[in-house]
């Protein structure tokens, strides 16, 4: 790469649809296009309070809101992403001044292709913090007949391509996903799409049955004690959605009640719920792997809130036959990994540069991904 290679520093900000909170990774992006190269400068995560989280929950379980609601509900959480990337400055020593865009996602309160809600207000964000905002990053997917989803196979392709293995990789947030990077392959090669739960359906039986918890099975260990019914992960693993050939896209409200619908489970135990979910999502990552993709992966790698579910990465490991490893091994922080692809999606959008994959969403043509709101 010439020394002539643009370099800028962006604020890449996350909050998944677990709603823990946002992740903030401050990344240096240098390069255009796929030669893009990423640096890890800090990351920072923010917790949602509790009441904010509990409003993010009660709008996508019951998709019933006022509309004073839904605009407190914007203004909190763009607060929360304009705070910790504030934060995220403060500790690495750097200003406002320093960055070229914040790449805010914003918070995913309905995705059902071809609508979708990312909810934010980026002028809120770009007054607190006093930078350029690139935001709303599914809708010119969508707009161009695509699913809007998944976006990060783009920075998949360059962060972790490899000229002799074939890669897989998987990120287990509320949902999980995966991308298919083919050995010395082209970005047209890639194959990209959700396989199902991630963590979604677990947190959902953690904050029903435990609503003043945590709100997740710590390390996945309550889901050890609890026993599967071969029945109920039958009629799971037999969902429509499972077994559809991508490109796919789902979201958490459609699979809790999938869940829900399940009789065995209905009046299951605490603990046996646990383990049916998360060997449900297990097993739909394994069924992708096996049934979708047009090779043998050498390395599965991991990123997400999925890596600290022992319980899930050993089912994980018990079904996948080649290595099994986290983006931290491959020198991602895993917590991280989401943010800094926004952080290269919202380069591309300063460049005017492509940065949908047509082979995965399904959209028509290549189209440059957010809308860019100026440094006020």
């Amino acid at each position: 790469m010439g020394n002539d290679a643009p370099s800028r520093l962006i604020a890449g900000a996350m909050s998944g649809t677990s709603a823990d909170g946002v992740d903030v990774a401050l990344t240096r992006v240098t390069g255009r296009g796929l030669d893009m190269r990423a640096q890890l400068v800090r990351h920072h995560h923010r917790p949602y309070d509790a009441a904010l989280r509990g409003a993010i929950f009660h709008l996508r379980d019951t998709g019933r809101a006022s509309l004073a609601e839904l605009a407190r509900l914007a203004r909190e959480i763009s607060m929360t992403y304009a705070l910790t990337v504030n934060e995220a400055l403060v500790s690495a020593n750097l200003k406002a001044s320093d960055l070229a865009a914040v790449a805010a996602h914003g918070q995913t309160l309905f995705h059902g292709p071809p609508n979708t809600i990312q909810w934010f207000d980026p002028a809120l964000v770009a007054a607190e913090v006093g930078c350029a905002v690139v935001s709303d990053f599914r809708r010119a997917d969508l707009a161009a007949g695509g699913q809007g989803a998944p976006l990060v196979p783009f920075a998949d392709y360059i962060l972790f391509r490899h000229p002799t293995k074939n890669r897989v990789l998987l990120n287990i947030g509320g949902i999980a996903n995966l991308t298919w990077l083919k050995s010395g392959g082209t970005l047209d090669d890639v194959i990209a799409f959700d396989t199902g739960p991630g963590n979604c359906l677990s947190d959902h039986v953690c904050r029903t049955h435990v609503p003043n918890g945590p709100g997740h099975d710590p390390g996945g260990q309550l889901a050890r004690l609890g026993k599967l019914s071969r029945d109920a992960l039958d009629k799971l693993m037999r969902d429509p959605f499972v077994r559809a050939k991508p490109p796919k896209s789902t979201d958490g409200p459609a699979l809790i009640k999938l869940f829900e619908s399940i009789e065995e489970l209905r009046d299951a135990s605490f603990y046996d719920r646990l383990a049916n979910a998360t060997v449900f999502a297990a097993g739909a990552i394994h069924l992708a792997i096996a049934a979708f993709l047009p090779g043998k992966p050498d390395e599965l790698i991991v990123s997400g809130g999925g890596t600290k579910n022992f319980t899930m990465m050993a089912h994980l490991r018990g079904q996948f036959q080649g290595e099994v490893l986290t983006t931290d091994d491959a020198g991602v922080p895993s917590d991280a990994k989401e943010a800094i692809a926004f952080a290269l999606l919202a380069a591309a959008t300063l460049d005017g540069e492509p940065s949908n994959v047509p082979s995965v969403t399904g959209a028509k043509r290549p189209v440059v991904l957010g809308s860019i709101t100026p440094r006020p």
